[in-house]
């Protein structure tokens, strides 16, 4: 399922109910391709749950139009919109489950609500939390699961009705890194299996690392950058974009896929390493062919989807003639050469 945004606008009043009004989302036009993971990342206040409630027809927006498949949506109403709101599954951070219900409960609530027959509910039910990997825990109460496992209800509740969009709205971010990491390789195993059109609001870059194949940076209500993730590592255009990556440079008592910064002074240029090179010695071969030293201040790699993504922050040290040639040298060999 293609979701296509043009221009769409969303303004309220303010708290004090006077001018001015908030811009919640300004003008924003996306095409989201169909069966993919396409992330929506932004700073609180950015727009991103406005955002997803227009592309999600929980709200209308003042202007623009949203397109499925390019069937226009956004002016939807009565039976038409509630089915069409049947096909869109939502993922929220709280869980949203019911306290009086058992996990096998809360998964058929909306099939109950559908007047699916008894027998298919639990038919469903049961492929679902197989799905989930919690067909253990069918009978069991809502108190008695963790966090991970109450959103992997919450995640086979929202595919109950077989949707063909998937809105996770900051799904993970009441969850533990592991947890996290264990939650977004579900989604993406679903998805495949599926053929889920998946939108990501979150102000994780974590997640979209993780995750996502196709990014959108929002920013007071307007996308600033958008374009796959790798793009996004790679090139990052915006002040926005690049404060997400240095969120990413902060030391990680985990170890892994996160960058670590050992000096906060120095660091002129930015390297970043693509796929096969970021196993290549490329500095030592810099080093003996041109009269320069680095000093690298922070590094690390990026497992992506699509391949791993290396970053160094250095200096380079020796005649300015060396310099120039070391750094033709390395965009020549795939290196993409920032200044800072």
């Amino acid at each position: 399922m293609q979701i296509k945004l043009d221009n769409l606008v969303r303004t309220y009043p303010s708290s004090a109910g006077a001018a001015p009004e908030v811009h919640a989302v300004r003008n924003v036009s996306l095409t989201i391709p169909s069966n993919s993971i396409f992330g929506i990342i932004g700073r609180s206040g950015a727009g991103k749950s406005t955002l997803v409630r227009l592309v999600s027809l929980l709200e209308k927006p003042d202007s623009g139009s949203v397109y499925y498949n390019n069937e226009r949506v956004d002016t939807l109403s009565g039976k038409d919109l509630i089915y069409r709101r049947r096909r869109i599954g939502m993922i929220f951070q709280s869980f949203n489950l019911f306290s009086s219900r058992t996990a096998r409960q809360n998964i058929a609530y909306p099939l109950e609500i559908c007047g699916v027959p008894s027998a298919e509910i639990r038919e469903r039910t049961q492929r679902l939390l197989e799905l989930v990997g919690l067909s253990d825990k069918a009978d069991a109460s809502v108190s008695q699961l963790s966090g991970g496992q109450k959103q992997r209800i919450a995640i086979a509740r929202a595919l109950a009705n077989n949707p063909d969009i998937l809105f996770c709205d900051e799904a993970t971010s009441a969850l533990d890194p592991q947890t996290t990491r264990s939650i977004l390789d579900l989604i993406r195993r679903i998805q495949q299996q599926m053929n889920l059109t998946v939108v990501m609001i979150t102000h994780q870059m974590e997640v979209v690392r993780d995750a996502c194949e196709y990014v959108a940076v929002l920013d007071s209500g307007t996308v600033v950058e958008q374009g796959t993730v790798t793009d996004l590592f790679t090139h990052p255009r915006t002040d926005v974009t690049k404060d997400f990556l240095a969120n990413l440079t902060q030391p990680d008592t985990a170890g892994s896929d996160r960058m670590i910064r050992w000096s906060s002074e120095g660091g002129a240029y930015i390297l970043r390493f693509v796929g096969d090179l970021t196993g290549e010695p490329v500095l030592s071969r810099v080093m003996r062919q041109f009269e320069v030293e680095f000093n690298i201040r922070a590094g690390g790699i990026q497992r992506l989807p699509s391949g791993k993504v290396g970053t160094m922050i250095t200096d380079i040290t020796g005649s300015q003639d060396a310099v120039d040639g070391a750094l033709e040298y390395l965009k020549n060999t795939g290196i993409i050469v920032e200044k800072v």
